[in-house]
C-alpha cells in the first residue's frame, strides 16, 4: 500500500532535516515518491461542531496553496461530510483548478484518491511539501482541462484515528470533494466526475462506484480507475503479516480498526509488541530516501508481534476484512484497472480475480498489466493510460473492454 516509501515523522534537526530536504528533492526527480516531508498542523483543519454542521459536500473553509503545476490554481479545503456512524465530520484535502476559460458544458473532475499515507492526522497529504508530485497524473489532467478534487480522507489532517481501509468513509470523502470542487472559485466544474486511485486509494475508488448513485444522484460517475487495488482484505491481511512491509500494513490496520471498530486488539497483538505497533501508527509513509527509518522501527515485529497464527481468520478481523472487501461494480460504470506483475503488496492474481469478477458481472474492464513494475510505481507507470482512458469517458466514447481475452499479459 504505498510501502515503498516509508519515514518516521518526527523532529528534524541538522544533518537529519538536510538528509530529508535532499531525500525529497530526489523523490520530485525520480516522480517516485508516495508523499513529501509533511508540515506541521494548523487552526485550518480545526473546526467547531458549529462549522461542521451542514449539507455534506459544502465548503468550511479553503485559501490558496503555491507551486501547482501546468499554471493551475490549487486550494486547501475543509469541507463536510459523513462519518462512521452517519454523524457530521469535516474531512481536509486538496482542490487543483486548471487555467483558461471554462469549457460549455462545464469541465470534467477528477476524483484522486492517494495510497496509504499513515492513520494519524498529522499524515495528511495536503501538509506534504511535495503533494502535487504525489497525484498521479495531475499535469496530464490539467493540461486536459480537468479539475483534480483529492481528499485527505477522514482522520488525516482532521481529528483522528483515520478509519484505514474503510471502505465507505473513503468514498464519502472522495465523493464531498467533488461536490466541493463544482464550486472553486473558476473551477466550473460539471455534475459529471471520474474516480482515480492507488492501492489504499484503489479500494476508495471502487467503493465510490458503489455507493456514488445512492450517495450522490445529482453526480454523474463516468468511470472508475484504480491501480493495484485493495480488493480482497482477507487475502491481503493474510499475506502482509509474513514481510517486512506487510507488518507494516497490519500494524496500521489493527491499530486504526480497533479505534474505529472496537475491534480488541489486545487478543490478536503480543504485549510485547504494542510500543512498537504503537510507534509505527505515529509515523507517516513519505521519501523513499528514509525507508530503513521505519524499517527499523518495524524490527522488533520480526520477533513478537502476533499472538494468533493468522489474523485474516481471526474474528472479529475477518469479518471487518470483508465488510471492507468491494463487490462488483454496477455493470454501467467502466472499469480501468492497471497492475503491476513484480507486485508483492497487492498480488497479479487477485487484481485478475477481481477484473474476472466484474467481467462475469458484466462490466467493461480495461486491464494494463504493466510488466516488471512493483506496487510502489504502478500509478506512475500507467497514468497516462488512466488519465486517456478517463478523458475518453468524458467525451462519451464506448468503453472499450478487455473481458473475454486471453489473461496471458498478466503476471508470467
Amino acid at each position: 500500500m504505498g510501502l515503498h516509501m516509508i519515514i518516521a515523522f518526527k523532529a528534524m534537526t541538522g544533518v537529519s532535516r538536510l538528509r530529508r530536504y535532499i531525500g525529497a528533492l530526489l523523490c520530485i526527480a525520480a516522480s517516485a515518491c508516495s508523499i513529501g516531508e509533511a508540515s506541521a498542523q494548523t487552526p485550518f483543519y480545526d473546526a467547531s461542531a458549529r462549522e461542521i454542521a451542514g449539507p455534506p459536500g459544502t465548503l468550511i473553509r479553503s485559501e490558496p496553496m503555491e507551486f501547482a503545476p501546468a499554471g493551475a490554481q490549487a486550494y486547501r479545503v475543509l469541507y463536510r461530510s459523513i462519518g462512521m456512524h452517519g454523524e457530521p465530520i469535516a474531512v481536509s484535502g486538496v482542490i487543483v483548478v486548471p487555467p483558461g476559460p471554462v469549457p460549455k458544458g462545464g469541465r470534467p473532475i477528477v476524483a484522486w484518491a492517494h495510497p496509504t499515507t499513515g492513520v494519524v492526522p498529522h499524515c495528511a497529504p495536503s501538509l506534504a511539501i511535495f503533494v502535487f508530485q504525489q497525484m498521479a497524473g495531475l499535469r496530464q489532467l490539467i493540461e486536459q482541462g480537468a479539475v483534480v478534487a483529492a481528499t485527505d480522507y477522514p482522520g488525516l489532517g482532521t481529528p483522528g484515528p483515520h478509519p484505514y481501509l474503510v471502505g465507505d468513509s473513503e468514498a464519502r470523502a472522495v465523493i464531498d470533494s467533488v461536490r466541493v470542487a463544482r464550486n472553486m472559485p473558476g473551477a466550473g466544474g460539471g455534475n459529471s466526475f471520474a474516480v482515480w486511485g492507488h492501492s489504499q486509494g484503489g479500494q476508495a475508488s471502487l467503493y465510490t462506484g458503489l455507493i456514488a448513485k445512492t450517495y450522490a444522484p445529482e453526480l454523474n460517475l463516468a468511470g472508475v480507475a484504480a491501480a493495484a487495488p485493495a480488493t480482497s482484505l482477507v487475502t491481503l491481511m493474510g499475506d502482509d503479516f509474513k514481510t517486512s512491509g506487510g507488518k507494516n500494513l497490519t500494524a496500521m490496520t489493527l491499530w486504526s480498526w480497533s479505534r474505529v471498530y472496537g475491534a480488541p486488539i489486545e487478543k490478536v497483538v503480543l504485549p510485547e509488541a504494542m510500543p512498537t505497533v504503537d510507534r509505527l501508527a505515529d509515523e507517516c509513509i513519505e521519501s523513499i530516501f528514509d525507508i530503513l527509518a521505519r524499517r527499523r522501527t518495524e524490527k522488533p515485529l520480526e520477533q513478537h508481534f502476533l499472538s494468533v497464527p493468522n489474523i485474516a481468520v481471526t474474528e472479529p478481523w475477518r469479518s471487518l476484512a470483508m465488510r471492507n472487501t468491494p463487490s462488483p461494480l454496477s455493470s454501467g460504470i467502466p472499469l480501468f484497472l492497471s497492475q503491476g506483475t513484480t507486485d508483492d503488496i497487492v498480488r497479479p492474481d487477485v487484481t485478475r480475480a477481481y477484473m474476472e469478477r466484474q467481467c462475469r458481472a458484466g462490466s467493461k474492464v480495461t486491464m494494463m498489466w504493466v510488466q516488471g513494475v512493483g506496487h510502489g510505481f504502478v500509478a506512475r507507470d500507467s497514468a497516462d493510460a488512466a488519465v486517456t482512458w478517463m478523458m475518453d469517458r468524458f467525451a462519451g466514447k464506448p468503453a472499450p473492454s478487455d473481458c473475454g481475452k486471453a489473461a496471458q499479459a498478466s503476471a508470467q
